[in-house]
């Protein structure tokens, strides 16, 4: 078998479900992308995107020995609707993505398998990304063949929608790259529509900044109030452009049981969430994603969604977080009774 295909068949293996080859170099058109991106500070918060964009926008910038990538893909398609708990006012909806655990400790798992794989077949170098280091992996993966950036600016893919989780090997392994997959979303916006603030204001353009996504998981300070109400009762993430995409009628649910949902992430009880304090919030998210942003901007997404609700039995939890010892949170309680006052 030649490296490729002997690659390849480790990495289904080891229990990816897409792989693919791409030369280690980026198109310009993904390198202007990025500038454009950030020059109009649709980036927002995120600094670490512009401080190390050179090496974001080329690979051999970030490792000037790498000539092949490997990108591999795990899937995790829900088995239920992502956006049935949006119906649920009294309960907290969470990005499908961090109901389970950490995808980043299991695909980089896998890919160090990966990678000692080629490097003791092969006598290469090879270095591991997961979503840690300015690797464009969206645009690597489609030169890869794995799918295509749609019009929400994620991958998607014919097989798995717009439900995958990336990881890269860069190696010094001359491989033959796979052709690059075409883009498949013809005339449909439907993601675009989707969209609750209007964060996508062109196809292939995101606008950080207003998405909840952003907004909930990497923006420190108080949310702007104009925004608030269409969180609904979006805790963490939104999955709103990436549920309607038309292409995931094909995926089937994750094969992967540590990418299935935990129960009690699904619908979590918002009461019981604005109680948690520090010690509460990590024992309850260990091992999810969500224990990356701390409990403080999680409460503050809480108290809105509290706020959203339309519910005055939730005034309680609402005002027991009028005193919180984080201001941030403490404003957006106030916000949340103020609204809560007016619907009783």
């Amino acid at each position: 078998m030649a490296a490729a295909e002997r690659i390849r068949a480790k990495a289904f293996a080891l229990g990816f479900d897409v792989v693919g080859f791409a030369p280690a170099s980026l198109a310009e058109a993904a390198r202007t992308g990025l500038r454009d991106f950030l020059a109009a500070g649709h980036h927002g918060a995120m600094g670490w995107l512009a401080e190390r964009s050179e090496a974001r926008g080329d690979p051999q910038a970030l490792w000037p020995q790498a000539r092949s990538v490997v990108c591999a893909g795990l899937s995790y398609a829900p088995a239920e609707n992502p956006l049935a708990t949006l119906a649920r006012p009294d309960r907290g909806n969470i990005s499908v993505y961090a109901r389970h655990r950490d995808y980043h400790d299991l695909t980089k798992g896998r890919l160090k398998h990966l990678g000692q794989f080629i490097a003791s077949r092969f006598a290469s170098e090879v270095k591991i990304f997961v979503d840690t280091a300015p690797v464009m992996e969206k645009p690597l993966a489609q030169q890869a063949g794995l799918g295509w950036q749609g019009k929400h600016t994620n991958l998607v893919s014919r097989r798995h929608g717009s439900w995958l989780f990336l990881g890269e090997v860069y190696t010094t392994l001359e491989i033959p790259p796979d052709p690059p997959h075409a883009d498949r979303c013809g005339t449909c916006t439907r993601c675009l529509a989707a969209c609750p603030t209007d964060a996508l204001p062109a196809p292939y353009r995101l606008d950080a900044t207003r998405c909840l996504s952003y907004l909930s998981i990497e923006h420190p300070g108080p949310i702007p109030p104009d925004l608030r109400p269409a969180m609904g009762n979006r805790i963490y993430g939104c999955d709103d452009c990436l549920a309607a995409c038309p292409w995931n009628r094909f995926a089937a649910a994750t094969r992967e049981a540590k990418l299935q949902a935990r129960p009690d992430l699904i619908a979590p009880d918002l009461t019981e969430l604005a109680a948690l304090d520090d010690a509460g919030f990590r024992t309850r998210f260990a091992g999810s994603p969500v224990k990356r942003i701390g409990r403080d901007r999680f409460v503050r997404n809480v108290a809105i969604a509290i706020g959203n609700a339309g519910d005055p039995a939730l005034l309680p939890a609402a005002t027991g977080l009028l005193a919180d010892p984080d201001p941030v949170v403490a404003e957006a309680a106030a916000w949340a009774v103020a609204r809560l006052r007016k619907e009783e």
